[in-house]
């Protein structure tokens, strides 16, 4: 009986694997092949550099851009006339004053209409919600995109995508139980870039397997110096969002040699590594004087 469920669960665990290759592919992007980093590790800014700007806008990105960022995080949503939108919330209430209602109930046109600016401040009035193409064409050849897919078509995501050439700068924030919106990205653009969150680090060599990925997101309540050796060893770079978004907090994720940091300012992150970078070029000369 032993030998028997041995050879049952052998024999589940061996179509299992050649089930996730069938669906999910074999993973073309290489870590090699992704574009270095400006200063040392990615820097996502997390919905734009939005600290004095409206969050996920054509202005925030366009800071983000400007400072020298490597990636802008943006999120994808679908309005009632199938236009893909950046917004966060499912509903447009906490970004304009006085009016509520839900992205999947408005058209494009309708939200197009709506301030997102001026409750930010009276210098960001007139600042409207920019669509998906919108930003492909602002950050085509200039910065990459950390694609959180909110309620959005794959499909049509990739379509655009591969009419702006980006297939290669995008990584995809996919949660890893979302299988069918996975199989759609492997079958419709195999060589673009799918980023899951295993969620607990025992997990994290499976999931890497599972899906074949270059790339896994986490955050500081997972993130160790043996979560980043594991994925490492997987041949899988980690990026993680920030919590405390403190010097502390970056000198901890760059000591465990974490390969990106989604941070709220963006700013003062590259001012950190810009500094650090220089500290280590006088330290060095020093030793060779």
């Amino acid at each position: 009986m032993k030998l028997n469920k041995f050879l049952y669960f052998a024999v589940i665990s061996i179509l299992f694997f050649a089930y996730a290759v069938t669906l999910f592919g074999q993973e073309t992007v290489s870590k090699g092949s992704l574009k270095p980093p400006k200063n040392g590790i990615y820097v996502m800014a997390h919905r734009g550099a939005h600290k004095n700007s409206p969050e996920n806008s054509l202005p925030a990105y366009r800071k983000a851009i400007d400072l020298g960022c490597d990636f802008v995080e943006i999120d994808t949503r679908t309005t009632k006339d199938g236009r893909i939108i950046s917004m966060h919330n499912s509903t447009v209430d906490e970004y304009v004053n006085g009016f509520s209602g839900k992205v999947s109930e408005m058209t494009f046109d309708e939200i197009r209409s709506l301030d997102i600016g001026i409750s930010k401040g009276k210098e960001w009035k007139g600042t409207v919600v920019p669509s998906f193409e919108e930003i492909m064409k602002l950050c085509q050849g200039k910065i990459g995109i950390y694609l959180d897919l909110k309620a959005a078509s794959v499909p049509d995501l990739i379509k655009i995508i591969k009419q702006y050439k980006m297939e290669r700068d995008i990584f995809w924030y996919i949660p890893a139980d979302r299988l069918k919106e996975i199989s759609d990205l492997k079958a419709g653009c195999p060589e673009c870039i799918l980023m899951p969150d295993p969620g607990e680090e025992k997990n994290l060599g499976a999931v890497i397997r599972q899906f074949n990925v270059s790339a896994i997101a986490t955050d500081m309540g997972q993130l160790s110096e043996s979560f980043v050796r594991t994925a490492h060893a997987e041949n899988a770079i980690v990026i993680v969002d920030e919590n405390k978004g403190t010097e502390a907090e970056w000198e901890e994720i760059l000591a465990w040699h974490t390969d990106g940091i989604q941070t709220d300012d963006p700013e003062k992150l590259i001012s950190f590594l810009i500094a650090k970078s220089q500290s280590r070029k006088d330290a060095k000369k020093l030793k060779t004087d």
